[in-house]
C-alpha cells in the first residue's frame, strides 16, 4: 500500500516513516506542511494519507485542512489524521466527510499519537483504514459515548450491551470482531444493531442496504440478516454526537 506522511517534525517524520515501512507500507512521499501535503497526495495517488492534524504556517489545524481538501478532490484516498490531544471536533468534522457511493471510498481514522507505541495495532488500524473502514481512537470513542449517555436523548434509551455494540460499532468493527469482543453470537450482534438502529431513528439509505448485502451464512442456511455493523453510515455521527 502506498503511503503518504505529512508531518513538519523531521524526527518524528522519519520515524513514522521507518514505523510504516517495518509494515510493509510503501512510502511514496513526505509532506511538511498542508499545502506540499494536498500537492503530493493529488499527484502521487496514494493508498492512504497521514497526517498530523498541526502543521506550519499557524500549527492549529492546518493538517486536518489538508486531508479534508484530500478528501474533497480524492474520495478514493484513506486519511488517518494524528493528534497529540483528543479533540471530539476534529473527529466529527472527518465523519462529516466521509465519502460514500459505491464503490466506497477511502476509509477514514482518527487516532491520538500513543497508539504509535502499539506498533502492530497501528499497522492493523492503518490496513483498516485503506480497506475502506473507519478507526476512531478507543479514547475518542468513549468520550463521544460517555456525552451521549450524559445528554438528554435517544442514547439515554439504549441498554448497556447495546452502548457496548454501538461504541465498537464507531470503531469500524466487523459483526465477527464485536462478537468476539463481547463474548456473543454475530446473530446477538445483529440483532442488537438493529435495535440500535431503531431507538435512534436511524435512516436506512440505498448504500445501506448495499452494504447489509453480507450475510451470516454456513454452508446450507439461508441469509441470516444484513451486516449492521458496518455500513458506510457512521452510528454516532448519524446519532448527532
Amino acid at each position: 500500500m502506498r503511503v503518504i506522511i505529512g508531518e513538519d517534525e523531521a524526527l518524528l517524520r522519519e520515524g513514522l516513516t521507518l514505523v510504516l515501512q517495518q509494515g510493509g507500507f510503501d512510502v511514496v512521499a513526505t509532506a511538511a506542511d498542508g499545502d506540499s501535503l494536498v500537492t503530493s497526495a493529488l499527484g502521487h495517488a496514494p493508498d492512504l494519507v497521514v497526517t498530523d492534524i498541526r502543521m506550519p504556517p499557524d500549527h492549529t489545524d492546518e493538517g486536518l485542512r489538508a486531508a479534508l481538501r484530500i478528501r474533497r478532490e480524492a474520495p478514493e484516498t484513506g486519511i488517518v489524521v494524528l493528534s497529540q490531544h483528543l479533540n471530539r471536533r476534529y473527529a466529527i468534522e472527518l465523519l462529516e466527510h466521509q465519502p460514500g457511493g459505491t464503490p466506497p471510498g477511502g476509509g477514514t481514522g482518527y487516532l491520538l499519537k500513543q497508539r504509535i507505541a502499539d506498533i502492530d495495532a497501528f499497522h492493523s488500524d492503518l490496513r483498516r483504514v485503506c480497506a475502506g473502514e473507519t478507526v476512531l481512537d478507543s479514547t475518542v470513542v468513549a468520550l463521544m459515548a460517555a456525552r451521549a449517555r450524559n445528554d438528554r436523548g435517544p442514547m439515554r434509551a439504549l441498554t448497556d450491551r447495546q452502548q457496548e455494540v454501538l461504541v465498537l460499532m464507531a470503531q469500524g468493527r466487523s459483526n465477527s470482531s464485536i462478537a468476539r469482543t463481547l463474548f456473543v453470537s454475530e446473530r446477538a450482534v445483529i440483532q442488537h444493531a438493529s435495535q440500535i438502529y431503531e431507538q435512534l431513528d436511524l435512516p436506512v439509505s440505498e448504500d445501506d442496504a448495499r452494504a447489509g448485502a453480507r450475510r451470516l451464512r454456513r454452508p446450507g442456511d439461508q441469509a441470516a440478516g444484513p451486516d449492521l455493523g458496518h455500513r458506510p453510515r457512521h452510528p454516532l455521527r448519524d446519532a448527532g454526537l
